[in-house]
């Protein structure tokens, strides 16, 4: 079983629902405390023993190639000033030379159409995919328990959560055939269902572990949802003729594409910290 070496990351996306912020910013660099959005996602992926970071980027994404550079000028400026350990969480957070690589997804043709953009730097081995609103916050991270459910059962490996039964008609929803523990085998994904048709309240949550016969599959997949290359219809495809197995997340996740959500993740995020938690949470008593 080949291992898991390299990650895809979609950040080509406009981030209308956070204009006006967004329209010179990418949304991925939106600060969840003190960090981009992408920048914990990639602690994520770095956590768990990836190598190759592959971004697929769209117009306007320059500053995220830059984020996941050298600064001569401001290493040089926290070096002289003294400022240590400001200048060792900067190269911390700098992978080595050679492990990113950025490609561009020149039209807006959905999250199908941005993994097919990878598929050279990809080559043939497996790999995972990482949307990058979506932060997982739990024990130990979430891509690292899928690789090892990957070892000990092979296939591919999807992350789902728990959504409110109400809330399934926003999701993609995988049926489990009424399993809740463990790794069970995903038997069907449906987009977006009504309450009355999800089979259960597990909703995908952004993390797959995919192989790469995924790539000649999207690249002959017609349009669908929106007019966009959907990376669900791809998969179902796939689940004819190889195992797709659920991971479920028992952690919180947090979709900041989303407003309220992106709120969220900064609050529980910075109060989680023990050097502004405890201010912050007074705030938000006062405030209240």
């Amino acid at each position: 079983m080949k291992p898991i070496r390299k990650a895809v990351f979609p950040v080509a996306g406009l981030g209308t629902r956070f204009l006006p912020a967004t329209k010179t910013i990418p949304k991925e660099m939106l600060p969840v405390v003190d960090k981009p959005v992408i920048q914990h996602v990639v602690e994520e992926a770095r956590a768990a023993g990836i190598e190759h970071f592959i971004f697929v980027t769209g117009r306007g994404k320059g500053t995220i190639e830059d984020h996941f550079d050298h600064v001569y000028e401001l290493n040089a400026t926290l070096q002289q000033r003294g400022r240590d350990a400001d200048l060792a969480r900067l190269k911390e957070n700098t992978p080595l030379a050679g492990r990113t690589s950025f490609t561009r997804q020149q039209e807006p043709l959905g999250l199908g159409h941005a993994v097919w953009c990878a598929r050279d730097l990809v080559g043939n081995e497996p790999f995972a995919v990482l949307l990058p609103d979506m932060l997982h916050e739990g024990a130990t991270p979430c891509l690292a328990d899928m690789i090892k459910e990957r070892e000990d059962h092979g296939g591919q490996v999807i992350a789902a959560y728990e959504v409110p039964e109400q809330e399934t008609h926003r999701y993609g929803i995988l049926d489990l055939h009424g399993e809740s523990i463990g790794t069970p085998r995903i038997h069907a994904m449906i987009e977006k269902p009504q309450k009355s048709k999800a089979p259960s309240n597990f909703a995908i949550s952004g993390r797959y572990i995919l192989s790469p016969e995924i790539f000649d599959v999207l690249e002959h997949q017609p349009r669908g949802t929106g007019g966009e290359v959907q990376l669900t219809d791809a998969m179902v495809t796939l689940m004819n003729t190889m195992p797709y197995h659920a991971h479920l997340f028992r952690g919180r996740v947090f979709d900041t594409g989303h407003q309220l959500g992106f709120l969220t993740a900064n609050i529980a995020y910075a109060l989680k910290r023990l050097d502004i938690g405890q201010e912050l949470r007074a705030i938000i008593k006062e405030l209240m």
